[in-house]
């Protein structure tokens, strides 16, 4: 009887310990605090991904306490690190056609940026990915606008002769077109900069004019509404041996809270919009509305500058510019 005991209690203690020894730990890393949408987005991850029991756990390292934000996709690729969230176009020096997902003019609306996500573009864009061993995980736009000191900016020659900030490469190419003049910095250099008169007008997120308070500095501002000009594709991505790696169950797990994640995030990113011009018009600064004419003017500029550069600067360049542009 003590023996049989004895089995069964060895059995069950090695049982257990099998089971531990399956347990997968993930690191996720990203640049933001705890309160931004895309740490939201990560935190849905890793708490669906708890909540199944597949022995699977996300630890995530925020505020760039893993790697600086620039240099996440890097290690991603190499295995160093197994999820990111992160500007894609970060990685535009390893994958030049990255440099795609922050290109003016090229999505629409918040509607158009969930379509692109789902069409022949992203799925070029992610075989690319997939030959550096990444994946996505979950889809993700978030958008921005313009900020004038003394007067709205709807179409492009509202910037003429402005000294203003752009976010990205593609963007200043585009204002260079308009006649701007363009000064590089940060979005949290944007609020001195306005406050000293050296510059004029500014682009971002909604998310950055709001927590670096440049509402303060500004005398209109044009959100992200029906249209808008500025959409950084802000996916969250995984190494894709270590998604292979996993078994079916924390595979299926990871999937399903990514796909709540996906839907969550497409639906707060609306929301950025909304509050932030709420915050600018607290502070009794104009809201000007770009139209369709006014987009339509600015994807013309864009066309002739920015979208020309890309072209001849990336092999296939045309192919993955046409592929986006085909979706409606």
């Amino acid at each position: 009887m003590t023996m049989k005991f004895l089995a069964t209690a060895a059995l069950a203690l090695a049982t257990g310990l099998s089971s531990t020894a399956q347990a997968v730990e993930l690191r996720l890393s990203h640049q933001w605090s705890n309160t931004d949408i895309r740490h939201q987005v990560a935190q849905m991850v890793a708490d669906g991904v708890a909540e199944a029991d597949v022995d699977l756990e996300i630890s995530i390292f925020g505020t760039q306490s893993l790697f600086k934000a620039r240099e996440q996709y890097r290690p991603l690729s190499r295995g160093l690190l197994d999820m990111t969230v992160l500007p894609l176009s970060y990685a535009g020096g390893q994958q030049p056609a990255f440099n795609l997902t922050l290109m003016p003019g090229l999505v629409k609306n918040h509607d158009h940026a969930a379509r692109l996500s789902a069409s022949p573009f992203m799925e070029a864009l992610e075989e690319k990915m997939a030959e550096d061993d990444v994946m996505v995980l979950v889809h993700g736009y978030l958008a921005g606008g313009f900020v004038g000191a003394e007067s709205c900016i709807t179409k492009p020659s509202d910037v003429a002769g402005l000294q203003t900030r752009a976010a990205g490469k593609a963007f200043e190419q585009m204002l260079a077109g308009a006649d701007a003049s363009i000064t590089s910095m940060s979005s949290s250099e944007i609020y001195s900069a306005m406050q000293t008169g050296i510059l004029n007008a500014a682009n971002t997120s909604s998310s950055s004019f709001v927590s670096y308070r440049i509402y303060e500095q500004a005398a209109c501002y044009t959100p992200a509404s029906d249209v808008a000009l500025w959409f950084m594709y802000q996916p969250l991505l995984m190494n894709k041996s270590t998604f292979e790696g996993l078994n079916e169950d924390q595979q299926a797990a990871l999937l399903e809270a990514s796909a709540e994640a996906q839907a969550f995030y497409l639906e707060e990113a609306k929301k950025q919009d909304a509050e932030s011009v709420a915050v600018f018009e607290e502070a009794g600064v104009e809201i000007a509305q770009m139209t369709n004419e006014d987009f339509e003017a600015w994807r013309a500029l864009a066309h002739e500058t920015s979208y020309k550069a890309f072209v001849e600067e990336v092999s296939d360049g045309q192919e993955l510019l046409d592929l986006a542009l085909a979706v409606e």
